[in-house]
C-alpha cells in the first residue's frame, strides 16, 4: 500500500489530508479515481491490475532508461514522450500509445541519422539531448501521426465489399454481436467476430486481420450508452473520433440513450493499430430488445464513416 501512494504521488496525485499511510483509505481513493481519470482510464477508485500497470508506466521520464525494441516492448511515459517528439519532428512512429516498437524504433533511426548520430535506435543519453535541442526550435502542432492517420483514411475503401471488420464483445452480448457481425457480411464485409475477454488478445487479433476498423461492445450498468475512442493528451485517432461520432448518431436514431463520444486510453483502443471504438452499452436490456434494429443502424454508422473517411483532410 506504501508502493501505491508512493506512486500516486510520484505521478501528482498525493493522497489529501486525512490520509492513512499504509492504508487504502478514502483520501487514497480519491487520488486513484482523479488518477485514473486523468490517464482515460476508468474512474473505479481501485487500483486494479490495468491501473497499477498505468501507475508503474506513468514513473518513467524521457531519459530515465535507454529505450531500445525489446521482446515484450518497452512501456511507458518515456516511451510516449518519444513518440511525440518523433512525430512534431516529422518522424513517422505511429499513434503515440507509450509502447516502443518497430515503427518507433524506425522513426528514431531516421531521427539519428539526421542528426548525424549512430543509427541504432537506441534511446540514450546522447539521443535525448540531440531531440530536445531540434524539439525546441519547433512550433507545436499534431505532428505526422495525425496527418499520416488522416492520409491513410483518405484511401480506406469506400466499399463494404472491401472492407475488414473486427467485432469484438465483452460480457455476454454475443446475440447483439453476432447480428452486427451477419448485417455487416450480408452488406460484403469480410468479419471476424471476437468472444475472447482478454482486450489485448482481441486487439492482436485484428492486428493480424490487419482490419480497417474494429467495433467492440460491452456491458455495463449504466443508463445511457456510450461510444469510446483512442486518446491521450498528446494524440488522438482522428478515424477513430469520426467513428465514433457515426456510431453515437446512429445509436440515438435506434432510441436508446448515448451520451458523446468520449476519448480514454483502455487497452483494446490503445492497442490496436487501425480505428477503433469501444461501444458501452446501457442499459444492456434495452439494447438487447433492439438488437436487430441496432445491427441495421450500425451497419448504417459504418457507412456513414467511410463516406467521411474519403474527405478526410
Amino acid at each position: 500500500m506504501r508502493d501505491l501512494q508512493r506512486r500516486l504521488a510520484s505521478a501528482g496525485f498525493p493522497a489529501g489530508p486525512g490520509a492513512r499511510v499504509g492504508a487504502f483509505c478514502a483520501a487514497t481513493e480519491v487520488a486513484v479515481r482523479a488518477f485514473q481519470d486523468q490517464r482515460g482510464l476508468r474512474a473505479t477508485g481501485s487500483c486494479d491490475d490495468e491501473t497499477w500497470r498505468a501507475l508503474v508506466e506513468a514513473s518513467w521520464s524521457l531519459g530515465d532508461r535507454m529505450l531500445v525494441l525489446t521482446s515484450p516492448n518497452l512501456r511507458g511515459d518515456d516511451v510516449a514522450e518519444l513518440q511525440a517528439s518523433l512525430a512534431r519532428l516529422g518522424f513517422d512512429c505511429g499513434r503515440v500509445d507509450g509502447i516502443f516498437g518497430p515503427l518507433t524504433a524506425r522513426a528514431l533511426e531516421d531521427f539519428q541519422s539526421n542528426c548525424g548520430l549512430t543509427a541504432d535506435g537506441v534511446c540514450g543519453s546522447e539521443t535525448v539531448r540531440a531531440l530536445r535541442r531540434v524539439i525546441s526550435q519547433t512550433g507545436h502542432g499534431p505532428g505526422i501521426s495525425a496527418v499520416r492517420e488522416r492520409e491513410r483514411l483518405r484511401h480506406a475503401p469506400t466499399e463494404l465489399a472491401a472492407l475488414r471488420v473486427v467485432v469484438g464483445q465483452f460480457g455476454g452480448l454475443s446475440s447483439i454481436t453476432r447480428g452486427i457481425s451477419r448485417e455487416l457480411r450480408l452488406a460484403g464485409a469480410q468479419v471476424v467476430p471476437l468472444d475472447e475477454p482478454d482486450a489485448v488478445v482481441q486487439a492482436r487479433a485484428a492486428n493480424q486481420f490487419v482490419a480497417h476498423l474494429y467495433l467492440g461492445f460491452e456491458a455495463a450498468r449504466a443508463p445511457a450508452s456510450v461510444v469510446h475512442f483512442y486518446r491521450v493528451p498528446s494524440f488522438e485517432s482522428v478515424g477513430g473520433k469520426s467513428l465514433a461520432g457515426c456510431l453515437t448518431t446512429e445509436l440515438r436514431a435506434c432510441g436508446l440513450p448515448v451520451s458523446d463520444p468520449c476519448g480514454m486510453r483502455l487497452p483494446v483502443l490503445r492497442e490496436t493499430r487501425m480505428p477503433a471504438v469501444l461501444v458501452t452499452l446501457g442499459p444492456v436490456r434495452a439494447a438487447v430488445d433492439a438488437a436487430t434494429e441496432l445491427s441495421e443502424h450500425v451497419v448504417r454508422a459504418v457507412r456513414s464513416w467511410m463516406a467521411l473517411c474519403s474527405h478526410a483532410g
